[in-house]
């Protein structure tokens, strides 16, 4: 059972979680305990290289466990053949992939801009908006690439999701048994739940209009997909098995 595609996907959003909270909370503890609130400019970069990096990467992992529990409950008799171990480690790769291009880009990009004025960074973590507003430069070009790119990453994974569960939905609704419905259901509620945590406090975050996004609430809304929501999962697989 536990060699079964679902627990290495499971294995791997365990790691990115891992790294998740490695890259945000031991710096956010260091604030709240010992009132350490300095980083360094070089610091402040590689935290964000790594939140880019995991939230990327976590966006397309979440939309492959759709895929991996659309191809279980709608085609289980070739589930084994379709989700071989060889594909397995396709998807896993081109799940961590995209956020190498991403963070690369996007962090040496900002960093790269000229800093004036106050260095208080409005925030629990280097973060791409609060550390924009320090830039003295215009930054048109990088927020239009941003806002693009942020659309993509997670617009395009919460599609693929969408698409899944809406043909799973289908198939549950042609089972002619409440407990084979019940059943089929079971197999994929942790995964629904865990990816409505992700993407509606994510979406929340980047795109809220401006005049109803104050700092307060972003801190929030940040502090719950990066740190409570990585939290929760391991409690709500847990209560599925």
């Amino acid at each position: 059972m536990l060699h079964s595609p679902m627990y290495f996907f499971l294995r791997n959003l365990s790691f990115l979680e891992i790294g998740f909270n490695l890259v945000i909370v031991p710096k956010m503890l260091g604030t709240l305990l010992a009132q350490n609130t300095t980083i360094s400019f070089s610091g402040c970069a590689i935290q964000m290289y790594f939140f880019f990096f995991f939230g990327v990467a976590e966006c397309f992992l979440l939309a492959i466990m759709a895929y991996d529990r659309y191809v279980a409950i709608c085609n289980p008799l070739l589930y084994p053949v379709i989700m071989n171990q060889r594909t397995r480690a396709k998807l896993a790769v081109a799940s961590w992939f995209p956020g190498f291009p991403v963070a690369t880009v996007q962090t040496t990009w900002l960093f790269s801009f000229p800093f004036c004025g106050t260095n208080k960074v409005n925030h629990f973590f280097c973060d791409s908006p609060p550390v924009l507003r320090l830039v003295c430069a215009d930054t048109a070009r990088f927020e239009v690439y941003a806002i693009v790119g942020t659309i993509l990453v997670i617009m395009i994974p919460c599609l693929l999701v969408l698409c899944s569960y809406s043909r799973i939905a289908a198939a549950i609704f042609k089972i002619p048994s409440a407990k084979g419905k019940h059943k089929a259901f079971s197999t994929c509620s942790s995964h629904l739940l865990v990816v409505s945590l992700f993407y509606v406090s994510s979406s929340l975050t980047y795109f809220r209009p401006k005049s109803n996004n104050s700092p307060e609430s972003k801190k929030l809304l940040s502090l719950f997909y990066t740190v409570v929501t990585p939290m929760l999962n391991p409690i709500i697989y847990s209560l599925r098995n």
